[in-house]
């Protein structure tokens, strides 16, 4: 019981801090933006979750490949914060075999279900580490 209200707590203080645009450490190993573009550094909002800046929802939407936006920047971002290479294009919004090849590695290093879809899980996965 406790453990699910620190969860949920955990939870508000994100969507909190997200809403708010608080900020408390910036990680600028994520920064890699295409050409002419601004990279979003990872950050670490309210000491609990990594945000690139991409996209503003606590879960953002299933993405997968073919899908493109910054739900796509806001998880290539995330994944090289990880160290995995999203390809040559960087953090572009496309999520191509090289982004989906990168996902597929992370969740498999997280000992997720390895399908190279970014969902729910996944996006836990890629804010909080495994």
């Amino acid at each position: 019981m406790m453990r699910r209200f620190r969860r949920s707590t955990a939870a508000a203080a994100v969507v909190t801090a997200l809403i708010t645009g608080a900020t408390t450490l910036s990680m600028s190993t994520a920064s890699a933006a295409p050409a002419g573009k601004a990279a979003a550094p990872a950050e670490k909002v309210g000491a609990l979750a990594y945000y690139c800046g991409y996209h503003g929802a606590v879960t953002p939407p299933t993405i997968s490949q073919g899908s493109t936006g910054n739900a796509v920047r806001e998880a290539q971002c995330l994944l090289r914060f990880w160290g995995f290479s999203v390809g040559s294009s960087g953090i572009d919004g496309v999520f191509g075999s090289a982004t989906r090849a990168a996902v597929v590695d992370f969740q498999r290093t997280c000992r997720i279900t390895a399908d190279g879809v970014v969902g729910p899980v996944t996006w836990n996965r890629l804010r909080n580490g495994c």
